[in-house]
């Protein structure tokens, strides 16, 4: 979910494939490091490189690189496997279908996997608030005055101890089908990721399914206090809850009689809602559906849990776990232990990982205690969070014990603008040094659930038009790489749903994905439906994310070449080229990409003398282009006074990938 509006300083008080034509010579100079401060970047030639530190330098590191260069694969569960294409707007499930666990079948599953997936992200299980009728399974009706959609938004949980009973064949046995869709998973060479919703929960969170002693958030509250320290909610004492006022002609199920619809929701007193609108009547724009869950932050913005030592960014998740476990059991609030038996749960039911939805709106100190109990029964769990302010990153990880936090604002913004025309390449570099420190938490992606689809007007133009970035995206740092379902065949996320509007594929209705389905083939998961340039682009997307696990130096150190062209005024080298340097003791490449939608480039790429010394450079080296799995003939040629050169040929929007096979 994504902030789009202000929210309280209490909420966080801390601070395809394209022809190639490659010719090679080989000039080196100096060059800057490739990690290093933005101002250093801006000043001085240095001759050394840059060395990253050891991979497993921290607590974070060490579990973080159990696999090496993850690939994870979003899936929105209920719209991945629907084969109706009816997409009418509002639609029910009769109208549109719904996608289920059943679908991610053996051979579904090795279709994901077939793209280098390490991790899916199976977005939208836990049971949230919707718009059908599921009396028959003792589950409430839900209203739609407080419900976004008609299959409801998966960051509204209702029942965070079972599954959106949607995408059951059975919703009586709907835990049980979830459970053996993580054991297919499994068996399939996949770990299982789902969401975590910390800072809100549905307005009518109920659950009928959590285990013995488990009360529901809210259950024991003393709603006579605005605050108070192991209340779950935050009240608006003396006031009724009041659904809000709806704007541009909206109107919930699109108009469609309902009988809970009519404008009015029984919450008394009213709470707090999700995004931190202390208002018994929210705004039409608030998250009304949630509301905001206490993690013992005072409405003036102080804290009422211990406060943890700075010092505890440089120890161990097991020290972490300590200093929680040695506290006076009154001064954890209540919201910490419920999150941490529903994190519990989950992983007793096979549970990987976790992805947190913003995060940020939830102290670190609470991260710190849920992901130090969750490292201490799985050590390799999973754990990303959605976090945007680059201010908050470092306390986020170190402090908060998070393995990935979203490189949004940085690199996806960054790519994003070039790709349109409002920035130049050069960009890459200056916000790759801000995060190197941080590089392989930084988990990258160009589209999910809450961005546009790459395959917009509004976004790329057309889904080619982003390779050049997923290129950089996947290969820039040793961070994971993000795809969403959908991107890897152009999917253009153009269907009036309803609630969701188009350029985005819906999170709010039942909808099919058409270039999807057109690849997924009713089942069969080959491409049979897809047009010539959907299967080009799932191929390059294969072996461009392949080479996560395949090439070594992708786990290595980074060395950007791009401020040494343009300190060096190379020719032909301009705004809309990037190029940057991978490599380890096993592998040494060279990553060069084209921008531009109609111009080739020709140019001298300078290698810097660091790296001719650091990879021992021979005259009986030879390039090898990953990406076309193509060995290119020429020799390189090492001068007679020292310098290295590649002599670079790109067609449009083209990239290479260029091994060098040092033979010396």
């Amino acid at each position: 979910m994504r902030l789009l509006l202000p929210v309280f300083s209490l909420l966080n008080p801390n601070p395809l494939t394209c022809a190639i034509g490659l010719s090679i010579s080989i000039t080196i100079s100096g060059c800057h490091p490739a990690n290093t401060s933005t101002q250093s970047m801006k000043s001085a030639s240095v001759e050394s490189t840059h060395q990253q530190p050891d991979i497993n330098t921290d607590e974070n590191n060490k579990a973080i690189n159990t696999i090496t260069k993850p690939v994870v694969y979003q899936v929105f569960t209920r719209l991945y496997g629907n084969t109706n294409t009816s997409n009418k707007p509002w639609g029910t499930i009769a109208d549109n279908g719904v996608g289920k666990f059943s679908d991610f079948t053996d051979v579904a599953l090795q279709d994901i996997k077939s793209l280098g997936t390490t991790h899916v992200w199976y977005t939208g299980v836990p049971h949230h608030a919707l718009i059908n009728d599921y009396t028959a399974y003792g589950i409430s009706n839900d209203d739609p005055d407080v419900v976004k959609g008609r299959a409801g938004s998966p960051y509204a949980v209702k029942d965070y101890y079972n599954v959106n009973p949607d995408l059951a064949d059975n919703p009586t046995n709907r835990l049980a089908e979830f459970e053996a869709l993580i054991a297919r998973t499994h068996a399939n060479g996949m770990q299982v990721i789902i969401d975590i919703v910390p800072n809100h929960v549905a307005r009518n969170y109920h659950s009928i399914s959590a285990p013995k002693g488990e009360s529901d958030f809210g259950a024991n509250d003393d709603k006579t206090q605005v605050y108070s320290r192991h209340n779950n909610f935050y009240y608006v004492v003396g006031e009724d809850f009041q659904v809000p006022d709806a704007s541009k002609g909206y109107q919930p199920l699109g108009g469609e009689t309902h009988p809970l619809k009519d404008g009015q929701f029984h919450e008394s007193p009213a709470k707090w809602t999700g995004n931190g609108s202390r208002l018994a009547k929210p705004d039409i724009n608030d998250w009304y559906e949630t509301v905001k869950i206490n993690y013992g932050v005072k409405p003036d913005g102080n804290h009422d849990f211990p406060a943890l030592p700075n010092v505890y960014a440089n120890k161990t998740a097991a020290e972490h776990l300590a200093f929680w476990q040695a506290q006076a059991a009154d001064d954890i609030p209540d919201s910490w232990r419920k999150f941490e038996h529903i994190a519990q749960y989950w992983l007793t039911k096979g549970v990987d990982g976790f992805r947190y939805d913003m995060a940020e709106m939830v102290p670190v100190e609470f991260w710190s205690y849920l992901n130090s109990h969750i490292k201490h029964t799985n050590p390799d769990a999973f754990i990303l969070a959605e976090v945007y302010n680059p201010d908050l990153y470092r306390n986020y990880i170190h402090l908060g014990k998070m393995d990935y936090l979203y490189d949004k604002v940085d690199l996806y913004d960054t790519l994003k603008a070039i790709m349109q025309g409002k920035a130049s390449t050069a960009t890459i570099a200056t916000e790759q040094a801000k995060v190197s420190d941080i590089d392989q938490h930084m988990l990258h992606f160009l589209e999910n659930h809450d961005e546009q689809r790459i395959n917009t007007a509004d976004f790329a133009g057309n889904s080619r038009n982003a390779l050049p970035a997923m290129v950089i995206s996947t290969t820039l740092s040793r961070s994971p790489t993000l795809l969403y379902f959908g991107q890897d065949v152009g999917e253009p996320g153009a269907e009036n749903a309803g609630f969701g509007q188009p350029t985005r594929t819906s999170i709010f209705d039942y909808v099919g994905v058409p270039a999807h389905q057109r690849w997924m083939n009713n089942g069969k998961f080959d491409g049979g439906q897809s047009t010539a340039d959907e299967k080009a682009l799932r191929s390059y997307y294969q072996t461009l994310l392949n080479l996560s696990h395949t090439a070594s130096a992708l786990s290595g150190n980074y060395m950007e070449l791009d401020s040494f062209q343009r300190q060096k005024q190379v020719v032909g080298y301009d705004d809309n080229v990037f190029a940057f340097s991978r490599f380890n003791t096993e592998q040494q490449l060279l990553i060069v990409s084209n921008f531009s939608q109609s111009q080739s480039k020709q140019f001298t790429l300078k290698l810097p003398k660091t790296l001719k010394q650091t990879w021992h450079l021979t005259g009986n080296a030879k390039l090898t282009d990953l990406l076309k799995n193509v060995q290119l003939g020429q020799q390189l040629i090492l001068n007679q006074d020292g310098s290295v050169s590649v002599d670079i040929k790109l067609a449009p929007l083209q990239s290479v990938i260029l091994e060098v096979m040092n033979k010396g």
